[in-house]
């Protein structure tokens, strides 16, 4: 079982979110999904990112830190220039950030050394896993709407700006290593 210091040790973001029980909440979320799927702390760096793209490097870990640090620059950008007139939560952000690929860690399982799509992962794409992950652990429905609407499936529907700022972060990481 992951301990709270091992996370906290992988994700440094995580001390960015200022609201304690929001930050302890996140780490519950990440300590579920590793369990749920089976993973430990050390696998962290061998879990890729996606299974969209052959071969790739970079972790799931390294995806879900660089999308977040994008999206708090994205932010920083925006609350610089529009101040009051765009609003931004930013422990909600970072948790987001965090949290918006965690199902993955359901999504996806070991076989044969390698890692493939999960039977939870043929029937469930990680924004709903990630969000019942987090609802479950009291994330604000706010935070679980970002992680639902991320990804393809908020298409045509609303998003708040911090979804808006994790989902463009989130493509732009993939898009440009998709293209490598």
């Amino acid at each position: 079982m992951p301990t709270r210091d091992e996370v906290r040790g992988i994700l440094p973001e995580l001390e960015l979110i200022k609201d304690e029980a929001l930050r302890e909440k996140t780490i519950d979320v990440w300590i579920d999904a590793m369990e749920t799927g089976g993973w430990e702390v050390k696998d962290m760096p061998d879990i890729p990112f996606t299974l969209l793209i052959e071969d790739t490097d970079l972790s799931l870990l390294d995806h879900t830190r660089v999308v977040t640090q994008t999206a708090i620059a994205i932010a920083d950008t925006m609350s610089g220039y529009y101040r009051d007139l765009m609003p931004i939560n930013r422990d909600y952000l970072i948790s987001g950030g965090l949290l918006h690929d965690v199902g993955k860690l359901v999504e996806y399982e070991r076989k044969g050394g390698k890692v493939v799509k999960s039977e939870v992962g043929k029937d469930l794409r990680h924004p709903f896993s990630g969000t019942a992950l987090a609802y479950r652990h009291d994330i604000p429905t706010m935070i679980c709407h970002l992680i639902a609407m991320h990804a393809k499936e908020g298409e045509g529907g609303r998003r708040n700006p911090e979804a808006w700022i994790i989902h463009y972060a989130d493509f732009v990481n993939f898009r440009s290593l998709q293209t490598l």
